[in-house]
């Protein structure tokens, strides 16, 4: 009986299962970002989690524990310089995982796992304000566009002023510039 085993074995030997899910870890501290199918990125959610949380305390023995599970000396330091001084203040949840679709040839769902800190995109798209009710964005509407508009004429008047000078300027007769010109020639 499988009571209470609730963790996927990916049709793996308990051996090949770790040594895949170490070598995924590994891609995922090194490069940020992985592409895999939909099942092992959950599996490796579980499993890289617990050694980015031990990664913030950089003790030895925290170290030879994540060393125990990733076997490269790159991987480990990357970790504990780089992941863990940017995830000191997250208190969980170091992994995104994204759905891409399904792959052409055997019609796997596809999808990326990713450190959450280092999505440069997600860090620069600006806050989704709170959805408000349409009643109260009529009112907002409203109540802003009087201020807006009246700061939107005070700025064309400003700009209107210097150009209507030189238009004024500009805009002189042709016989009276000849009529001046010909009183400066005598």
């Amino acid at each position: 009986m499988r009571h209470n085993k609730k963790f996927n074995h990916l049709g793996r030997t308990a051996s090949h299962r770790d040594a895949m899910l170490a070598n995924m870890a590994i891609s995922l501290i090194m490069h940020k970002r992985i592409t895999t199918t939909l099942a092992k990125a959950k599996a490796l959610k579980k499993y890289v989690e617990p050694l980015i949380t031990r990664s913030k305390e950089d003790t030895t023995n925290s170290r030879r524990v994540v060393f125990r599970y990733l076997q490269n000396k790159y991987a480990v330091t990357e970790l504990f310089k780089e992941v863990a001084a940017k995830v000191a203040d997250r208190p969980g949840g170091y992994t995104r995982v994204i759905k891409l679709g399904t792959r052409q040839g055997d019609a796997a769902q596809i999808a990326f796992i990713e450190l959450v800190d280092f999505d440069e995109n997600m860090a620069k798209a600006p806050k989704a304000e709170a959805k408000k009710t349409r009643r109260s964005r009529r009112s907002a509407v409203k109540t802003a566009a009087p201020v807006a508009d009246e700061a939107l004429k005070a700025e064309q008047t400003a700009e209107e002023a210097p150009k209507a000078e030189e238009t004024a300027k500009t805009a002189e007769t042709p016989k009276a510039t000849e009529s001046a010109e010909e009183s400066k020639a005598e």
